[in-house]
This record gives C-alpha cells, sequence and structure tokens, in this order.
C-alpha cells in the first residue's frame, strides 16, 4: 500500500471525486481526511506514478512534491473547488 500526500482535497465530495475519477485506470483509493495535507492510499506500481500524478494534478488535487508555479498552483485550486463540487453532487444522487 502506498501512502501520498495530496494538496487542495478539503472534504468528502473531494473525497468522493477522487475515488470514482480515479479507480478505473488505478483501483481502489482511500482518502484520509483526518490529516494535513491529506492523504491517498491505493495501491500502485511504480511505472503508474506519473500518470497518477497527472490525473491527480487534473482534477486540482497535485500531490505535495509537485513543484508547481504559481499560475499552476492557481489552476489547480480552481479545479479543485469544481471537482469538490461535482463530488457533492455525486454524493447527493447516491442518498
Amino acid at each position: 500500500m502506498t501512502t501520498l500526500q495530496v494538496e487542495n482535497v478539503k472534504c468528502g465530495g473531494c473525497a468522493s471525486t477522487l475515488t470514482s475519477k480515479l479507480k478505473e485506470e488505478f483501483g481502489e483509493i482511500e482518502v484520509n481526511l483526518e490529516t494535513h495535507p491529506r492523504e491517498i492510499m491505493l495501491e500502485i506500481d511504480e511505472d503508474k506514478m506519473p500518470a497518477l500524478t497527472l490525473a491527480l494534478r487534473s482534477l486540482g488535487y497535485p500531490l505535495s512534491t509537485d513543484e508547481l508555479g504559481l499560475m499552476q498552483t492557481a489552476s489547480t485550486k480552481a479545479k479543485s473547488f469544481v471537482s469538490c463540487a461535482v463530488g457533492k453532487i455525486d454524493n447527493f444522487k447516491e442518498a
């Protein structure tokens, strides 16, 4: 099991987006909302890490180790708000 720290994860909506959007390519993902920065846990081969890094960034949740420029940081924060809202809506539909 690999544990990675991710940025911009704020709530269950964010966690829902991460687990649902990444499941097909990366399998089951657990999100720990009790830590700061937040952590995700998954089984992943080292050769899939670059793809996971890009997928996280595209959703607005970059790894804490990502070195992003000012514009990239602002962009990922904006994307995370959208991803969070989508996750909340998906959770609402399931309830």
